[in-house]
């Protein structure tokens, strides 16, 4: 009996199957929010699933909600109370859940006349759900951010006698993202004004329908941050899925962002540069000192030669200096990396290119020179611009919290699955 290969752990499925039903939900949002502008009723194929008969222990607190007006049209003074409609929604406050009541009284003439007055039912994220805003917040802070796939969230409903599906949590988080992706995309317009952004990308393995297995995705993020050079703008990241890696992505997803674009040493972002650049003109690449501080760490043997040592107590005194620096205005950096930084640079430059003469082209130190000199302009471009930071940290570590969720689940449930992932993701 051989070591089974393909091997499904259950936890992994059960968040494929919650993925691929936030994808669906989101879908059927969409054809719902179409036929309420159209005037149609939205389809009810969701509005059964949900729990409607609430544990008596919770607490309820109720809400009523009068009309603005309740003189009687017929002049016989204020209308009479004759009923009420009442619905009930499930709300989260900390660790207790509890349930909201809505009261809308229906009043009407007291002599008899036709006209009833009720305030309009208020409207809701989930149209015809139980769920209050508040606890779809609580459920995709749990997902995105705290790494609980659904159908633990599911399990952690029913400690407190609520029945929650996996199904339902999954319906609600697809309607989640629905309702996200204008104000994503207005994220992603306001960031792409920037005179500087960072640009990552990380693997989002994804289940290939039908073949029973992963395929691999990548999440891109994109960040603004600012703070580096006390610049005005508050920092935003966004997040997008791609189905693959390719350079293309990145340039489809900066169409019409021009500036200077920070990123690590990836070969797909040299396109971005090129004067045939799609979407806008040819953007400045800076480069990370921090992936070619590593490249020299890498090729370094444990005895340390003295030409790594020289080269990375270099680097660490621009780090110095950059620390001193850190919340200075762009102007202020400029003018300080120019009389203590560039003549490091400098000396750096000259230190490297001696090295790459006598060391062997194939061996790990001289490949890893040879890397931090093909990437020389890149590189230096912080000495001649104080917004730029000498590597990609601020990218790297929005990247982080994804690469926990992703560790947690392996993979994401489809491709529509990953872009709801994104979405999320770039609000929590």
């Amino acid at each position: 009996f051989g070591k089974r290969s393909e091997k499904f752990d259950p936890d992994q499925l059960q968040f494929v199957l919650e993925d691929i039903e936030i994808a669906i939900a989101e879908v059927q949002e969409r054809e719902d929010d179409r036929a309420r502008r159209a005037g149609k009723a939205p389809s009810s194929h969701r509005t059964s699933r949900a729990a409607r008969a609430f544990p008596a222990h919770l607490p309820r607190i109720e809400q009523v909600i009068e009309p603005d007006n309740l003189d009687c049209p017929c002049g016989c003074g204020r209308m009479v109370r004759i009923g009420e409609d009442r619905s009930s929604r499930l709300d989260v406050t900390a660790a207790q859940y509890r349930v909201v009541e809505t009261v809308r009284p229906r009043y009407a003439c007291a002599k008899g006349c036709a006209d009833v007055r009720q305030a309009p039912a208020p409207a809701h994220l989930v149209e015809g759900g139980v769920p209050t805003e508040a606890l779809l917040a609580q459920v995709a802070v749990a997902k995105f951010s705290e790494h609980m796939p659904l159908y633990r969230q599911s399990q952690v409903f029913a400690r407190h006698g609520i029945n929650l599906d996996r199904a339902v949590l999954a319906d609600w988080m697809g309607t989640v993202a629905f309702h996200l992706a204008p104000l994503v995309d207005r994220m992603s317009a306001l960031m792409k004004r920037s005179g500087r952004l960072f640009m990552d990308e990380t693997r989002a393995p994804v289940l290939d329908p039908g073949r029973g297995r992963t395929k691999t995705g990548y999440l891109w993020t994109i960040v603004r941050d600012d703070r580096g050079h006390a610049g005005a703008d508050p920092p935003i990241v966004v997040y997008h899925y791609a189905p693959g890696r390719s350079g293309e992505h990145a340039e489809r997803l900066l169409e019409g962002f021009e500036g200077v674009l920070q990123v690590d040493g990836y070969q797909g972002y040299h396109r971005l540069a090129r004067p045939e650049r799609k979407g806008g003109a040819p953007l400045r690449l800076a480069w990370c000192w921090s992936h070619g501080r590593r490249e020299i760490i890498a090729a370094t043997p444990k005895a340390g030669p003295p030409v790594a040592d020289a080269v990375l107590a270099r680097i660490a005194a621009l780090y110095a200096i950059e620390k001193e620096i850190r919340g200075s205005d762009a102007a202020t950096r400029q003018k300080i990396r120019n009389t203590r930084s560039r003549p490091l640079v400098a000396e750096l430059d000259a230190f490297l290119r001696a090295q790459a003469a006598r060391l062997s082209p194939s061996s790990k130190m001289g490949q890893a020179i040879a890397y931090l000199l093909s990437h020389w302009d890149g590189l230096t471009l912080f000495l001649d611009d104080g917004r730029v930071e000498l590597d990609t940290n601020p990218v790297e570590n929005q990247i982080r919290p994804l690469t926990l969720t992703r560790k947690n689940a392996l993979f994401a449930g489809h491709d529509e699955g990953g872009r709801s992932w994104a979405r999320i993701a770039s609000l929590i």
